[in-house]
C-alpha cells in the first residue's frame, strides 16, 4: 500500500466519524431540539474540559437480524462511550444518543457501556451517564435484557469503590430505571426527565388510573416525594455545569481523599453571628442553612436531596479547604424532627461520605422522632435504625456539634459520642435529655402535680427544677458525654481544629463478610 494509498483510507476514515458525530441526520438533531433537549454530543461538550473528551467504540454496530433491524446498522448503536477530563481530573461516561434508536438497549449498545463501566473501575475514576433512552430495544428481546443485568452488576461492584453519577436529561422506563437507583447521586431536568417501572398507558390499563408522564414519574415527582432524585435544575446547562461542581467534590475513588484547595476563606474566622441565627428559646424556629453557610468555607453548600426530607438537610462543603459532609436537622421543617424519609435521606448520605473517605460533622437541634400510628406502621423504627447504623458503621472523622435540644432516641441517632463520634462540642444553650423538661416533669411528677392544691403552680415548678438539675448545659460536660461546652462564635475554628487532627483516622474493621443493614 503506497502512502497516496494511506492517505485516500484516512480521509475516508475522517469522513466516517465526521458523519457519525453529526448524528443520523439534520431532521434528527431538529427533532431533537423540538423536545427541549440537546444532542449528546452538545451535552459532552458542556460535560468535558473543552477538547478532553475520547471516544471508544465509536464504530460499533448491531448485528442483530429481523423487524429490518438488518437494513437500520447505526455507528455508535444508540450510545456515546469514553472518557474526558473535568477540572484537570479523569471521568468516564456514557451517554444515549435519542436519534438513534430512541437511545434504546441492545446487545451492541449494552456491551459498549458494560466496557466503559470496567474501564472506569480498572482506572479508579468517576462514571458518569447520561440518560435519553427508551428502555430495552424490543426488537432485539432478552439479549436487551440480559444487556441490563450486566450493567446492574456493574453498578453493584463498582459501588463504594468509584463515584457513579446519572444525569436523567430524558426517559427512562422500565427495568433501565434500576441503574440510577443503583448510583451514588441522580440528576433530572425538569420537564425533560422521566423515570418509571411501569408508564402511564400500562398504569391505566391495570388500574384504571389517568396519569402523564411528569406526574406519575417526572423530575419533581422524584425530587419532592420519592426521593429518587438527589438535585433537580431547570435546564441542562446548569445541571451539567452542577455535576462538574460535584465532581469537584469527590475523590477519583475509594483509595483516595476528596480533592483539597487552597481556602480563600479564614480558618479562624469568627462566626459571631450564630448567636443571632440560633433563638436561645428552644421553642422558636430558624433556618439551619444559614448556620452551615455561616461555618463552612464562602458559605458555599452544595446540598444534596434538598427538596425531599427537608426536616433535615445533608450537603457538602469545606472546611479550610477540605471537603466535609454536613447532616443537619432543620428545625424550619417539621420542627427538626426525624422520621422515617429523614432517616432514609441522612442514612445514604452518611454512607456515602464514609465510602469516600469525606468526614462528617453533624449538627444537632432534635425533639425526637415524628410520633403517630402513621410513622409506626410504616416502620419508622426499621427506618430509623438506618441512620443509625449508618453512622455506627462509618470509619471517617465525626464531629458533633449540640446546638439547642437533643431529645431522647433522636439524640442518640444524631452521632452522639455513645455511637461512635469521634469528638461532641456543644453549644451554652444545649440540652440534652430523654425529654423536654415539660413532657419529663408531667411523667416524673405526675402524682404530686394531680395532688397539689394548684397544678398549675406545682408544674411551672417541677419543669424548672428538672431544668435545672439534669438539663442545664453542663449536665453532660460533666459526664463526659460531650467533650466541650464552646462559645458559638469560635465554632468554625472548633470544627477545623477537630477536623485537622482526625485527618489520619484509621479504623480496623472487624473481619466479615459484610454487615447486615436494617434494609
Amino acid at each position: 500500500m503506497t502512502g497516496a494509498d494511506v492517505g485516500v483510507r484516512v480521509a475516508e476514515l475522517r469522513a466516517i466519524k465526521e458523519s457519525v458525530e453529526l448524528g443520523p441526520s439534520p431532521g434528527a438533531s431538529e427533532a431533537q431540539h423540538a423536545r427541549g433537549r440537546l444532542t449528546v454530543r452538545e451535552r459532552l461538550d458542556l460535560l468535558f474540559d473543552p477538547g478532553t473528551f475520547r471516544e471508544i467504540e465509536q464504530l460499533r454496530r448491531h448485528r442483530a437480524t429481523g423487524f429490518g433491524l438488518e437494513d437500520r446498522r447505526p455507528h455508535t448503536d444508540g450510545v456515546v462511550t469514553g472518557w474526558g477530563k473535568v477540572d484537570g481530573r479523569r471521568v468516564f461516561v456514557y451517554a444515549h444518543d435519542f436519534r438513534i434508536f430512541g437511545g434504546s438497549l441492545g446487545e451492541a449498545h449494552a456491551q459498549k457501556i458494560h466496557k466503559v463501566m470496567d474501564l472506569a473501575l480498572a482506572a479508579g475514576a468517576p462514571l458518569v451517564s447520561l440518560s435519553d433512552g427508551a428502555g430495552a430495544r424490543i426488537q432485539e428481546g432478552v439479549t436487551a435484557l440480559a444487556g441490563y443485568g450486566g450493567i446492574f452488576r456493574r453498578n453493584v461492584a463498582a459501588s463504594g469503590v468509584i463515584p457513579q453519577i446519572s444525569v436523567m436529561l430524558g426517559p427512562c422506563a422500565g427495568g433501565a430505571a434500576y441503574s440510577p437507583a443503583l448510583t451514588d447521586y441522580v440528576f433530572m431536568v425538569r420537564d425533560i426527565a422521566q423515570m418509571y417501572i411501569t408508564g402511564p398507558d400500562v398504569v391505566q390499563a391495570v388500574t384504571g388510573e389517568r396519569i402523564s408522564h411528569d406526574e406519575l414519574g417526572g423530575a419533581q415527582v422524584h425530587s419532592t416525594v420519592s426521593g429518587a432524585s438527589a438535585f433537580l435544575y431547570d435546564t441542562e446547562e446548569e445541571c451539567l455545569e452542577e455535576v462538574r461542581h460535584l465532581l469537584s467534590l469527590l475523590p477519583s475513588n475509594n483509595r483516595e481523599l476528596p480533592p483539597a484547595v487552597v481556602p480563600s476563606d479564614v480558618a479562624g474566622r469568627r462566626t459571631a453571628a450564630l448567636s443571632e441565627l440560633v433563638p436561645a428559646d428552644p421553642a422558636r424556629s430558624y433556618d439551619m442553612r444559614a448556620v452551615i453557610e455561616e461555618i463552612i468555607d464562602d458559605g458555599d453548600l452544595f446540598e444534596v436531596h434538598a427538596h425531599w426530607a427537608t426536616n433535615i438537610i445533608c450537603g457538602l462543603g469545606r472546611l479550610d479547604g477540605h471537603v466535609v459532609g454536613i447532616v443537619a436537622n432543620q428545625p424550619a421543617s417539621l420542627a427538626g424532627v426525624l422520621d422515617i424519609n429523614a432517616s432514609e435521606k441522612a442514612a445514604r448520605f452518611v454512607q456515602t461520605c464514609d465510602a469516600f473517605s469525606i468526614p462528617l460533622v453533624t449538627l444537632v437541634d432534635v425533639p425526637g422522632f415524628l410520633p403517630g400510628s402513621g410513622q409506626e406502621h410504616d416502620g419508622v423504627i426499621r427506618h430509623g435504625a438506618k441512620l443509625l447504623y449508618a453512622y455506627c458503621a462509618a470509619t471517617v472523622p465525626r464531629v458533633q456539634v449540640i446546638l439547642r435540644k437533643a431529645y431522647g432516641g433522636a439524640y442518640i441517632v444524631m452521632d452522639s459520642r455513645s455511637i461512635g463520634a469521634d469528638l461532641s462540642f456543644a453549644w451554652p444553650t444545649n440540652e440534652i435529655a430523654v425529654m423536654g423538661a415539660e413532657g419529663a416533669a408531667n411523667v416524673v411528677f405526675r402524682r404530686e402535680i394531680a395532688a397539689s392544691d394548684d397544678p398549675e403552680a406545682a408544674r411551672a415548678q417541677r419543669v424548672k427544677q428538672y431544668r435545672q438539675e439534669l438539663m442545664h448545659p453542663y449536665y453532660a460536660a460533666e459526664r463526659g458525654l460531650v467533650d466541650d461546652v464552646i462559645d458559638p462564635a469560635g465554632t468554625r475554628q472548633v470544627l477545623v481544629d477537630a477536623l485537622e487532627v482526625l485527618r489520619a483516622k484509621h479504623v480496623a474493621l472487624p473481619e466479615r463478610k459484610h454487615g447486615n443493614p436494617p434494609f
